[in-house]
């Protein structure tokens, strides 16, 4: 335990730069609180204690505004950020050195049996907001944007953004927009169909319009709109 609080210490030392000093972490860090009651129920929980682990994390809950289950897993050198909001699920795993900020939610998609929880890799970052839902896995490296809804795999290295959420690079490398979607977009295709049929309309209407001869100004718009309704258009 001493080795762990240590190692937490400095982590949390080096991630935030508001941090002065340990005994300042030690007393005014909820990530710290909160990790140090899931290292006690976490065992409970998984010798089939019953009710204990549960009160355990509610206690934590009211403390410092963050809901991990008992039963979820969580790496080393987690830093939870501010963390008022979030929720982290029953069958969720956190691997070593994440870093999740305040409102995230690492939950599930319905009243599933079983794992219904996302599985974080190494040096994941998740901004505010974020929401990474169902029994996914979130691969090494991944960086997932503030208010970022993400319902399927993310492969290693990749920078997701947007609801619902999109891969925008790989690596450092951009991803092509066609490919990016991790989910299907109905919004998003409905707003292309609109603008290209925006495009046609726009394309019918010039090829109405009588053609300026060189040296004449376009008519006024008042003209346009008389041409327009004259034609019945």
């Amino acid at each position: 335990m001493a080795f762990w609080l240590a190692e937490t210490i400095r982590t949390i030392l080096a991630g935030d730069p508001a941090a002065k000093n340990g005994f300042e972490v030690l007393l005014c860090y909820p990530t710290l609180h909160v990790q140090m009651a899931h290292r006690l129920a976490h065992p409970l929980y998984r010798w089939g204690v019953p009710v204990l682990p549960r009160w355990i994390m509610q206690v934590a809950r009211w403390a410092t505004g963050i809901e991990i289950h008992p039963g979820a897993q969580l790496g080393r050198r987690l830093f939870i950020d501010h963390g008022m909001g979030v929720v982290i699920g029953e069958t969720a795993v956190v691997g070593d050195d994440c870093l999740i900020y305040h409102q995230v939610t690492l939950g599930g998609t319905g009243k599933e049996i079983g794992k219904r929880h996302p599985t974080i890799g190494n040096r994941v970052v998740i901004g505010a907001g974020a929401k990474v839902l169902g029994a996914i896995r979130v691969e090494d490296d991944v960086r997932i944007g503030a208010n970022s809804v993400v319902l399927r795999d993310v492969p290693a290295g990749a920078t997701v953004v947007g609801i619902p959420g999109r891969i925008t690079f790989i690596h450092g490398k951009p991803v092509e927009t066609e490919r990016a979607s991790l989910v299907a977009d109905p919004e998003g295709e409905a707003i292309k169909g609109l603008a290209k049929r925006l495009y046609q309309l726009e394309e019918a209407l010039n090829s109405l319009l009588p053609t300026p001869e060189p040296g004449v100004k376009a008519a006024p718009i008042g003209e346009v709109e008389d041409f327009i309704h004259g034609a019945g258009i």
